[in-house]
């Protein structure tokens, strides 16, 4: 339809403008959540070499098997030591690549039949401004500023390019199929290749198989012109790829007590945690207003969560089973199998949804609203203009949206307070307390941890003793002995720790109390240990 080169420079242009675009994350320092696991205090990337990437690969690591993301970190340490503008930078580079490589995917889907048509009406003018579109809202969007911005999150970006050159790929060895031209098959080897280094870098890829499936049906509309025998045998092997990632995955995960179980988190509250996330996902990517860096499932689950399910159960029931719309039943697909391995039937910790989960998901999203905006054009002047408001509205609000989000991940404490000033749940207070705590600024954590307290849920109540221990010691050490007491003995009431009743004698000797603590010391033993979080 049109010649490489305006594609080519397209695709530049998307690269350079999102690079600088996130140029602020790399002031960012390191999160406590975990960048410290998986960088300050992971031992594993202190040394790149064979060793180490042997190590990568044998076994999980803070509980995940991602061989490709620790090597990447090991490659960091080795040129940055701890300095997190290196480690921000890598992050930035790979998502400005990503952006680009969403162009060179929009062009590749563009030549296939039905959406060429549906683009037909676009000059050699207005195709780059279209790829530029896609790039740009799939680059700049609010959505994308966590998967860059905080380091940890590498393994989106790392699988990102992987997962879209295998798309990439695979979409050239269809054209090549349709053409009967020789090189298909090199095409087709790389994009397995990249699928399965795709699932050694984060295993949110693992439904690209079945991804590759739906695009066979639409819109490279492979069904009718092979068996369906044929189009199934080829992902055979991307199958099998998902499906060991998939096995090792949750190995490791069950091995770490990383999933929650369904007696703590029974089916029917995983089915409605799931359909909310949908909504919301689908809803941020619309209008990102109220975006924060954790998004909490509420103890209690409120009806929202509820309502919002049904009205996406039944959304998709009469999508799939009554419209004959192929572009958005694909559409759909393609969005929600790359989500399904982070929806609540998996639940692991104790968010509802995240910004970056949609990473992989976001590919289709973005090129269907791009399709649509830009399928005006063309039709008549008021559509034009239309058109061209739209895609300017939709640009400028994902760039005003998205600024402000890196100032939540500068630091720590950004980090815990925006999400404080959106949800102020307990344990979101209670992080932050331990992080104040940590610093040894310690009114500030005596004031977290009493707000915690404060906001007690059914959940955390059973290990409020953790909260009084920790505003104990922050008594204690802000000079408040009488009131480190109270709290240490509250706590010991719940669990009698060795920790307890020796940062208790401390306070009581403080007091000139000298003989209930040295009872506290013999109940300590000899090696207490400092204060913890004790499950």
């Amino acid at each position: 339809m049109f010649k490489n080169k305006p594609v080519a420079i397209s695709s530049l242009v998307v690269t350079l403008i999102t690079f600088l675009f996130f140029l602020p994350s790399l002031g960012g320092e390191f999160i406590i959540q975990d960048d410290s696991l998986y960088i300050v205090g992971n031992p594993l990337i202190r040394q790149f070499d064979p060793d180490m990437v042997a190590q990568a690969f044998a076994r999980a690591h803070c509980g995940w098997w991602m061989p490709l993301t620790w090597i990447s970190f090991a490659f960091d340490y080795h040129l940055w030591g701890l300095n997190p503008f290196g480690y921000h930078l890598h992050n930035m580079v790979l998502h400005a690549l990503n952006a680009g490589l969403v162009v060179l995917i929009a062009d590749r889907l563009c030549r296939q039949r039905p959406i060429a048509q549906a683009v037909s009406h676009l000059s050699a003018g207005s195709y780059p401004l279209f790829l530029l579109f896609t790039g740009l809202l799939f680059g700049l969007h609010p959505l994308r500023v966590e998967s860059v911005a905080w380091v940890a999150e590498r393994k989106d970006v790392l699988n990102g390019i992987l997962a879209f050159g295998a798309v990439f790929l695979y979409l050239g060895y269809a054209r090549a199929r349709e053409e009967q031209a020789a090189g298909g098959w090199w095409q087709y080897g790389g994009a397995l290749l990249l699928f399965a280094l795709s699932l050694m870098a984060k295993g949110s890829s693992v439904g690209l198989a079945v991804m590759l499936l739906v695009l066979d049906w639409y819109p490279l509309e492979r069904l009718r012109r092979e068996t369906v025998w044929t189009v199934v045998l080829e992902k055979i092997p991307f199958l099998a790829a998902g499906a060991a990632s998939a096995f090792a995955t949750v190995y490791f995960v069950r091995e770490n007590s990383a999933l929650v179980s369904l007696e703590a988190f029974p089916f029917s509250q995983r089915l409605v945690v799931s359909g909310n996330s949908l909504w919301e996902y689908w809803r941020l990517f619309i209008f990102p207003l109220g975006l924060t860096p954790l998004h909490v499932i509420p103890d209690p689950i409120p009806a929202a969560y509820v309502v919002k399910a049904v009205a996406v159960a039944l959304l998709l029931g009469w999508i799939f089973c009554t419209t004959r719309l192929k572009w958005l039943k694909a559409t759909l697909l393609c969005f929600i199998l790359p989500l399904f391995p982070v929806l609540g039937f998996f639940q692991n910790g104790d968010q509802a949804y995240a910004a970056r989960f949609t990473y992989l998901a976001a590919l289709a999203q973005t090129f269907v609203t791009a399709v649509i905006i830009f399928r005006l054009l063309g039709k008549g002047v008021l559509q034009r203009r239309l058109a061209t408001v739209a895609a300017v509205v939709l640009l400028a609000g994902s760039v005003a949206f998205a600024l402000p989000l890196f100032a939540d991940w500068r630091n720590t404490e950004s980090y815990w307070t925006s999400i404080i000033a959106r949800e102020p749940l307990a344990i979101n207070y209670k992080e932050r307390g331990r992080h104040y705590f940590t610093a040894g600024r310690y009114n500030l954590a005596i004031a977290d941890f009493s707000a915690a307290l404060e906001r007690m849920t059914r959940s955390l109540e059973p290990y409020a003793y953790n909260l009084y221990g920790y505003r104990g010691e922050a008594y204690r050490m802000a000079g408040e002995p009488e009131k480190a007491v109270a709290d240490f003995t509250r706590a010991i009431a719940g669990l009698p720790q060795p920790a307890y009743y020796h940062h208790r004698g401390l306070a009581l000797r403080t007091l000139g109390r000298t003989a209930e603590a040295a009872e506290d010391f013999r109940r300590a033993g000899p090696d207490p240990g400092p204060i913890s979080w004790y499950d």
